[in-house]
């Protein structure tokens, strides 16, 4: 079983993205593709499904969406092509609130969620998903900001030494003004 694949994305499709590790490329499903870069390294954590006729990548870009995927698609109906799109169109922490507040209208907004899944979602998950949401939006406010400063040309080795320096606790807006100054010192 795989953990997670490091390597340089070399193609993005609608719903993947193709890794090259090692001089092989990895067909990946994602939540959003469009997230990634070409040409860029990344660190994505791996779910395999492996059926008859085929073995299918799905991918994570860190240990908290990849845990919530694993709880998602343990309920019954739920598998990883319903799940992704969940991931992909939801916080995380706004689908953890969903779930254990029984919000079956936040939960039916999802590609594909009936009333009677969103009903199973929350059967099989309220209370049982332990993942700290402050440490999510703090790593997705660092994802941003990375984001930001990737598009506005900076590369990522660049950007990775100064985003330690940055308060966190500013607005995104904030955060790259202190990052742009930062980076031109």
């Amino acid at each position: 079983m795989y953990t997670y694949f490091k390597g340089i994305i070399t193609e993005i499709e609608s719903n993947n993205v193709t890794l090259e590790v090692n001089n092989i490329g990895y067909r990946i499903y994602v939540a959003n593709p469009f997230s990634y870069n070409i040409d860029n390294e990344y660190k994505i954590y791996i779910y395999n499904k492996i059926s008859e006729d085929e073995s299918t990548f799905y991918g994570f870009k860190d240990q908290d969406e990849y845990t919530l995927f694993l709880k998602l698609i343990s309920v019954k109906g739920l598998g990883p092509k319903l799940a992704l799109p969940i991931l992909a169109t939801g916080s995380i922490s706004g689908i953890i609130d969903a779930i254990d507040r029984e919000n079956i209208l936040y939960l039916t907004k999802f590609p594909k969620i009936g009333e009677k899944l969103a009903k199973q979602i929350i059967l099989d998950l309220k209370g049982k998903i332990n993942i700290e949401t402050s440490d999510i939006d703090d790593n997705n406010d660092q994802e941003d900001l990375m984001d930001t400063l990737i598009a506005l040309g900076y590369k990522t080795s660049e950007i990775k030494k100064v985003i330690g320096l940055v308060n966190n606790s500013l607005t995104l807006e904030e955060q790259v003004k202190e990052a742009l100054r930062l980076l031109l010192k």
